[in-house]
């Protein structure tokens, strides 16, 4: 009987549920009920433990609580879709409750339990019964009231997988529809494949884990096609400062402005960590002195090395644009013409993704701070992609609003209602209030058969979605966009768009058009080749 674990065990726990997941995502996926082609719940989870995997390896020697600090790091970075984000909080919060420890008791894990499910609801604004939090926060609820008797790590984990292996069963007969098609949560049984595996590995139990690719992840950017003359501050200096005192950071990071650009500071209770650009590096780490002793210091001369990769990929997420105006925006789409018209729409930066493509939250980090401006307005475009974008809020300086759009439609609109002049807030809300006036509709593929809402689906009909129900499959897609335009008819809109995917010419778009032109006499319909994946057509109505 295991009763308490250490560093090694927790990290070697982590590892193998990210290999198990990993092997079960597909699995996980089909549970997924809503028959469009989003069914990345196992992928999401597995690529958001692989990121905490990643960093794991890394590690030798170390205790229960930086175990568990660098995978919820890793994981929140690396979340993907709503069910990364989640799983990402319950190891945030797990963590938290495992800070300071070397090793880690029943009692300990049952509160590590407990704190992620708290961390995880705080964040979820509507949680829903019948998911993964309510799988977790009920196996989390039976570990605690076990450890009061017994404080084994062994057994406090086996009655949380066992609590979570019977909540998951009832998650069935918590939502209709997960009932009416005879499946469980896809997030809850991805939460039970993690538990069941570190039970697995506590009980000695040997877990395959898959080979590591032995190709190197890209380390350094190239400088080579920058002019030396470009270069204003010089050396690229970067240190890292055990804090010894309770001095201010900010007072650091204001003088550091001052002394130089590319300036990031990020700082915990335990180390600040610096880099800038300076033509004075040595006043910088004098200055930085004052907060405590040096850990590692690293500078650069740009100038002499500017055509040798002498910046680190890892650098390069944390670099932050100076601001040389007040607002930027970011978008996700996929699609050349949907990326053009984003750009022309006043888009700084575009992030590739969208349906069954979630970007992580460090992928929307690394475009925000790549964002020349001290406001910083994202426009996710997916419902799925949302929870990832508001986790980048505190990961960067600049001010990150996320607009809750959850289709392209709607970030179009968003934007066009977007002015340079107004404040933050103001914007914040006329783009926000923009989305409640366009109508989208969608055409994709039914990705399996199914009974949803009333409609008998089969695989690769075409499936056609009016604002976030679904309107009806067919095997002629003609014939959806008659009924939806008949829809838009009686509902007066006046100006349609459709954008077309890459799978659709322009003829069959032009001919879409003019159904639309038929149905709805007094409406302006535009066509536009957005050459996005997965939908045939993206359609709003205004």
């Amino acid at each position: 009987m295991t009763n308490y674990i250490d560093g090694a065990q927790l990290q070697k726990m982590l590892l193998a549920a990210a290999a198990v997941i990993e092997l079960h995502k597909q699995p996980i996926n089909d549970l997924n009920v809503f028959p469009v082609p989003d069914g990345d719940t196992g992928t999401n989870m597995s690529m958001t433990l692989n990121a905490a995997a990643a960093e794991l390896r890394k590690l030798s020697g170390a205790t229960v609580s930086k175990v568990a600090d660098t995978a919820a790091s890793a994981m929140l970075r690396g979340a993907r879709g709503n069910s990364g984000v989640i799983l990402s909080l319950l190891f945030r919060g797990f963590s938290k409750s495992l800070k300071g420890l070397e090793a880690c008791d029943g009692k300990q894990l049952a509160q590590a339990l407990t704190g992620g499910v708290e961390a995880a609801y705080k964040a979820v604004m509507k949680p829903t019964e019948g998911t993964i939090l309510t799988v977790a926060r009920i196996s989390a609820a039976d570990a605690t009231e076990v450890a009061r008797k017994d404080n084994s790590f062994e057994s406090v984990l086996a009655v949380a997988v066992e609590s979570a292996s019977a909540s998951l069963a009832q998650t069935q007969f918590q939502n209709p529809v997960l009932e009416k098609a005879g499946v469980v949560d896809a997030g809850g049984k991805g939460w039970l494949f993690v538990l069941e595996t570190m039970l697995a590995v506590a009980q000695g139990k040997e877990i395959e884990l898959p080979e590591v690719s032995a190709t190197p992840s890209r380390e350094q950017a190239d400088f080579s096609d920058f002019d030396t003359e470009n270069i204003t501050f010089q050396y690229c200096t970067e240190f890292i400062i055990n804090r010894e005192n309770q001095n201010d950071p900010e007072k650091l990071r204001a003088f550091l402005f001052e002394l130089g650009d590319s300036l990031v500071l990020v700082d915990d209770e335990e180390i600040i960590k610096v880099h800038v650009h300076t033509n004075h590096p040595g006043k910088a780490m004098e200055e930085a002195l004052k907060y405590g002793s040096f850990a590692t210091v690293k500078v650069e001369n740009m100038k002499l090395q500017h055509s040798e990769k002498v910046m680190s990929e890892a650098d390069k997420g944390d670099y932050v644009a100076r601001a040389e105006k007040q607002y930027g925006m970011v978008a996700v789409c996929a699609g050349k013409g949907l990326a053009n018209v984003f750009r022309e729409l006043g888009a700084d930066n575009i992030i590739e993704g969208g349906q069954t493509m979630n970007p992580s939250t460090q992928d929307i980090l690394e475009k925000v701070n790549a964002t020349p401006s001290e406001i910083v307005y994202v426009f996710p475009n997916n419902k799925n992609i949302i929870m990832a974008a508001e986790q980048a809020v505190p990961l960067t300086d600049k001010k990150l609003i996320v607009i809750p759009s959850k289709t392209i439609p709607q970030g179009i609109s968003a934007m066009l209602m977007f002015d340079p002049e107004a404040d933050a807030e103001t914007n914040t809300e006329t783009m926000t209030e923009a989305m409640a006036n366009v109508t989208t509709m969608q055409i994709t593929y039914a990705a399996r058969d199914s009974d949803f809402d009333g409609h008998d689906i089969h695989a690769g009909e075409y499936l056609a979605l009016y604002g976030s129900a679904l309107f009806g499959s067919n095997v002629s897609a003609a014939m959806l966009l008659y009924g939806m335009a008949e829809k838009v008819a009686a509902e007066g809109k006046e100006f349609i768009t459709i954008f077309y995917g890459e799978n659709i010419d322009e003829e069959q778009a032009q001919a879409a058009a003019a159904i639309f032109s038929e149905v709805c006499p007094n409406a302006e319909v535009t066509v536009i080749d957005g050459g996005q994946p997965v939908y045939y057509y993206l359609i709003s109505a205004e």
